[in-house]
């Protein structure tokens, strides 16, 4: 079995997240979930870029949506 490159698809969408306004919401970190989560299995690379990702929101973008959907995220891996 060949290793997943979802990783690599969620970093690229993840820059087009952040630079369409400067910020991530809700709806594109659940698309960034679903990249990781389609292969059944979220992955040691998917875990680092979901970690990055999150860790480049600042703290003042956080609104409830967003906040619920990363106790989602690291509900899932283990954050």
């Amino acid at each position: 079995m060949s290793e997943s490159r979802d990783y690599l698809e969620m970093t690229f969408r993840s820059i087009q997240c952040f630079s369409n306004d400067g910020r991530l919401d809700a709806q594109e970190l659940k698309a960034l979930l679903e990249i990781a989560e389609r292969d059944g299995v979220i992955d040691d690379n998917e875990v680092r870029v979901l970690r990055k990702i999150i860790a480049q929101v600042r703290p003042e973008e956080i609104d409830a949506a967003l906040r619920d959907k990363i106790a989602i995220v690291e509900q899932k891996i283990g954050a």
